[in-house]
C-alpha cells in the first residue's frame, strides 16, 4: 500500500539576497524590497508597488556616511510612473544606534543587478555623486587641505610645534575621511555585470 503524499503547501522561502528591509527613521515604517519574476516590489507602510525591471531607467550607487553611521551606502532608483526609491545599507535600531547591514545590502544589490541584466533593461547605471556637486566639492576639499598644510608650515616657522602637531593630526584625519569619501564617490558609469566593489560594502 502506497503511503499518502504530503499535500501541505509550505511557502517557499525567498532566495538569499532577494529581499531587503531597512528602517529609514526610528518612528517610520520599515522599507521592504523584494525581487520577483515580474519586477521590483516595494512596501513602506501604506506605500506599495511593483516596478517592472524594464521600467527602471536609472540606478545610482553612492557612499554617504552620516553622523550616526560612518559606513553608510545608498542606492537610488528612478523608474517611469513610480516614486524614487532609496535603499540604505544601515537601519535604525534605537535612538542612538544605526545598525550596518552590509552583507544583506550587498547581496540584494548584486541580485538586483543580475535581474536587470537578465531582463535586458535599458537602465542607466551610475556611480558616485552628481558631477555638478562632486567637482566643486573636490576643489573645496583640496583648497582646505592646502590651507591647513600652509598653517603647519607657518607654525613650524614660529617654533609652535604643539600647534603644528595638532593641525597635522587634524589634517591627517581630514585627508583620510574626505579622501575616502571623494574616492568612492567619483562620478562615472558601469555595467550591470560589474557593479563597483567600492560601493558594495
Amino acid at each position: 500500500m502506497n503511503s499518502p503524499q504530503n499535500t501541505d503547501a509550505t511557502p517557499a522561502l525567498p532566495a538569499a539576497g532577494e529581499t531587503y528591509t531597512y528602517r529609514a527613521s526610528l518612528l517610520g515604517a520599515p522599507f521592504t524590497f523584494r525581487l520577483t519574476d515580474d519586477g521590483l516590489a516595494f512596501e513602506a507602510g501604506r506605500r506599495a508597488g511593483l516596478i517592472p525591471y524594464q521600467a527602471i531607467a536609472r540606478l545610482r550607487l553612492s557612499f554617504k556616511p552620516s553622523s550616526m553611521q560612518s559606513g553608510r551606502y545608498v542606492t537610488e532608483i528612478w523608474a517611469a510612473d513610480a516614486p524614487k526609491l532609496t535603499v540604505v545599507s544601515s537601519s535604525w535600531k534605537s535612538m542612538m544606534i544605526q545598525e550596518r547591514q552590509d552583507k544583506a545590502y550587498s547581496a540584494f544589490l548584486t541580485a538586483l543587478h543580475r535581474r536587470l541584466d537578465a531582463a535586458g533593461a535599458k537602465t542607466q547605471f551610475e556611480r558616485g555623486s552628481v558631477p555638478a556637486l562632486y567637482w566643486p566639492g573636490l576643489a573645496v576639499f583640496a583648497a582646505v587641505a592646502f590651507g591647513m598644510a600652509l598653517l603647519i608650515v607657518r607654525a613650524l616657522q614660529v617654533d609652535a610645534k604643539a600647534g603644528a602637531a595638532f593641525i597635522g593630526g587634524f589634517l591627517a584625519l581630514f585627508l583620510w575621511q574626505g579622501g575616502n569619501f571623494f574616492r568612492r564617490n567619483k562620478p562615472g558609469a558601469y555595467r550591470p555585470d560589474a557593479p563597483p566593489a567600492d560601493l558594495l560594502p
